[in-house]
């Protein structure tokens, strides 16, 4: 079975290319900057938030800015990947009422696009380290490790969502509620040790976890040092996944009856 799996991937892959190309242009289709939006945007909003809370938080810190961009990023990246996955199955409903596709390659290519939106936004970070004296070491190479489980969560997570959303349609609203609660305990423009007793809150949150292991991997420190931050992430991600495919698996014979 799971080679079978792997041959209809290849077989569709072209289609999947495609639908991530087709994402990229309309996201840009009507804007005068087109995808330079792509490192303005961060670095817009890097500025305004190193602005307002850079005289509360990390005062002092001259790579506050790298900070809260490290932050932002992978937040917009979880965040827009799943807002694009839940909502890929009904976008695509002409499509799957007319022609047979495996219809995880929806969802895989809103996480996939926003993935390559998210890896060229990266260019901003590479430049923020430079401006602000981040000096990268060999930890750096360990970015892969929180990236992938960036990844992962974010393909689960919108798996899981794009099925729910079929049938329950306020879902899309339930979820933009969801994820400003999990903006605030991301630790985006704060330091986290300044709750004290409360950061307990923190190891609920898994897109927390990556994001403190990307921190550490952009500030030269060893993320190993604390495994629990490593596993509990990762735990988490291959969960989600492992749930959000066979939940789509389940229901995705009845998605034709509800779109």
């Amino acid at each position: 079975m799971f080679k079978e799996q792997i041959d209809t991937f290849k077989r569709y892959r072209f289609l999947l290319k495609e639908l991530v190309k087709k994402g990229i242009k309309l996201k840009y289709r009507r804007s005068y900057l087109g995808i330079l939006w792509t490192l303005l945007e961060p670095l817009l909003t890097t500025c305004v938030l190193s602005l307002v809370f850079g005289k509360f938080f990390k005062k002092g810190d001259q790579s506050f800015p790298v900070y809260i961009l490290t932050g932002r990023l992978l937040y917009t990246c979880f965040s827009t990947g799943t807002k694009n996955a839940m909502k890929s199955i009904r976008q695509h409903a002409g499509m799957i009422k007319k022609v047979y596709v495996p219809k995880y390659i929806y969802p895989l290519s809103g996480v996939l696009f926003n993935f390559v939106i998210f890896a060229i936004s990266l260019i901003v970070l590479v430049g923020a380290m430079f401006v602000f004296k981040v000096k990268p070491t060999l930890w750096i190479f360990t970015a892969i490790i929180p990236l992938i489980m960036l990844f992962l969560l974010t393909f689960g997570a919108g798996m899981i969502l794009s099925t729910m959303s079929v049938f329950f349609r306020d879902l899309e609203y339930l979820w933009d509620v969801a994820l400003m609660l999990i903006m605030y305990t991301c630790a985006i423009f704060y330091d986290p040790d300044k709750l004290g007793a409360n950061q307990w809150i923190f190891k609920l949150n898994p897109l927390y976890a990556i994001i403190k292991d990307f921190r550490c991997a952009v500030y030269g420190e060893n993320m190993f040092a604390s495994p629990a931050w490593v596993i509990m992430p990762a735990a988490i991600s291959v969960l989600s996944v492992i749930v959000g495919v066979l939940m789509f698996k389940k229901h995705q014979d009845n998605f034709i009856l509800h779109i």
